[in-house]
């Protein structure tokens, strides 16, 4: 009998655990897509206040991490861990800064593209791929993923999809023209095409207990010239 209850306590734990992961998921990316969303509706209203000159580029108008930064403190008085605590957190802030946002129509899916694939990151957003083209420059953008949260809808998503990765500096639109699935070590899919090109990866199978075994790849590219 007292098996029986430890087993029932922990698995209630668990459950609680799993729901307070996702509920912290969900709360931190709406979180940054409406810091996205702040950022760029005070870029644009900058650039609407001080109009912009001819030829002047919009990116210019753009606010920049530097001019973010935090005032200069006097730290004489302070810890040294508590220093380099408040440096790691002011990095980590800026960090979280999205690049940029992820639509996929077909499936519903709305959510901030962060720089990095660490555990964190996609626990709370998806991760653009180190090596990878960045978002509005020439080449493959690599983004990564989990397979039982933000891309779990991939299963979904067929060739003639739009993909839209929304930046400070446009919006650019993208259709799925291939779909497949790969070993891990196959890094080749994410190799720059003959054009302009973002590829969605996560595990596979979708619904595999424990570690998946391969890697599924969306595959788009650019609809139209910028």
């Amino acid at each position: 009998m007292w098996i029986e209850r430890s087993l029932f306590v922990a698995a209630l734990g668990l459950l609680g655990f799993y729901a307070g992961t996702r509920i912290e998921s969900f709360i931190v990316s709406r979180a940054a897509l409406k810091q996205f969303a702040a950022v760029e509706s005070s870029a644009d209203s900058s650039s609407s206040n001080a109009g912009e000159s001819a030829g002047a580029s919009l990116i210019a108008e753009r606010p920049s991490l530097e001019q973010t930064d935090p005032p200069t403190l006097d730290f004489s008085l302070w810890d040294k861990y508590r220093v380099r605590a408040y440096e790691n957190s002011i990095a980590a802030g800026r960090r979280n800064i999205p690049l940029g946002v992820l639509r996929i129509p077909k499936i519903n899916l709305e959510v901030p593209l962060l720089d990095g694939t660490d555990e964190l990151t996609l626990n709370h957003a998806v991760g653009r791929i180190a090596g990878t083209a960045r978002p509005r420059q020439q080449g493959n953008i690599g983004i990564a993923g989990h397979r039982d949260g933000f891309f779990r809808g991939l299963k979904d998503v067929g060739v003639g999809d739009a993909i839209e990765l929304q930046t400070l500096e446009g919006a650019d639109t993208y259709i799925v023209d291939r779909i497949q699935v790969v070993e891990p070590h196959d890094v080749g899919v994410l190799q720059p095409r003959s054009v302009a090109s973002l590829t969605l990866v996560t595990c596979y199978p979708f619904y595999f207990f424990g570690s998946a075994p391969q890697r599924y790849i969306v595959t788009a590219s650019l609809s139209h010239e910028r």
